[in-house]
Parts: structure tokens; C-alpha cells; sequence
């Protein structure tokens, strides 16, 4: 089990942001395999193949942590629903990546030791830089 230096109330709200981030990219990694199927082309198909890989190394990272904190898994749920209509979907995963960003931030600030606060910055430039490809199928049309 984890004994990161954070107090035992800092470190249950970071687990719980943490299981809101593997639910988070769960979801994510259900709804990006639909959306690819639903690309308008080859091109946008592969790259959001690509980002569905991040969220998938995301994932095993943060389910990895988890463990090595709680000492437990997390059985990962679908906590956000993936529009069945393809612009909708952009749409959902624009705002969703952005959002996440933001989540990833904050966790790195508060997370407990440096290789932590590490993971949590580059998944959020990650996140951001889906967020952008996002953006531009949404607009670049």
C-alpha cells in the first residue's frame, strides 16, 4: 500500500479524483472505439485510434496507481454516455478532454509524490492535445 506524505483526508479525496479518472478513461476508450467506426475518413479513423491508445495508457497507469495506493483494484463503470450521433460524439469528447485537463492539473497538484504529479502533467497535455484534434474535426470541414 502506498504512505505518500499527503494527510489521510488529502489523499481520500486524490483517490476518489483518481477513480473518477479511471472511470473517466474507461468511458472514453468504449465511446472512441464507436466514434472511429463512425469517422468520415481514413485519416481521422487512425488518429482517433490513436488517441483511444493514449486513453488506454492512461487507464492502465491510473489502475496501476490505484493499486499501489489502496492496495486494492477499482472495477472500472461507464460513467459518461457516448452520443450515438457522430458530431454529438466530437462534441462530447471535445468538452470531456477539456474538462479533463483540468482535472489532471489539479490532481498533479495535489498528488503525493513527483513521478505522480509527472504522470498527471503529461496526461494532460495528452488530453489537451485530443481535445485540439477534437476541435478541428468539429470545425474543419
Amino acid at each position: 500500500m502506498y504512505s505518500g506524505g499527503s494527510n489521510k483526508e488529502e489523499l481520500n479525496k486524490f483517490i476518489r479524483d483518481l477513480e473518477k479518472a479511471i472511470n473517466g478513461e474507461y468511458s472514453a476508450i468504449e465511446c472512441y472505439e464507436r466514434m472511429a467506426d463512425q469517422a468520415s475518413n481514413e485519416k481521422e479513423r487512425n488518429q482517433i485510434l490513436e488517441i483511444r491508445r493514449d486513453e488506454i495508457k492512461h487507464f492502465e497507469q491510473f489502475l496501476m496507481l490505484y493499486t499501489a495506493i489502496t492496495g486494492r483494484s477499482h472495477p472500472p463503470v461507464v460513467t459518461e454516455e457516448c452520443p450515438g450521433n457522430y458530431r454529438l460524439a466530437l462534441l462530447a469528447a471535445f468538452e470531456d478532454e477539456q474538462n479533463t485537463v483540468d482535472l489532471y492539473n489539479k490532481m498533479a497538484d495535489r498528488a503525493p509524490d513527483s513521478s505522480t504529479r509527472r504522470m498527471f502533467r503529461r496526461a494532460a497535455l495528452d488530453e489537451q492535445h485530443h481535445a485540439v484534434w477534437f476541435l478541428s474535426y468539429l470545425t474543419v470541414r
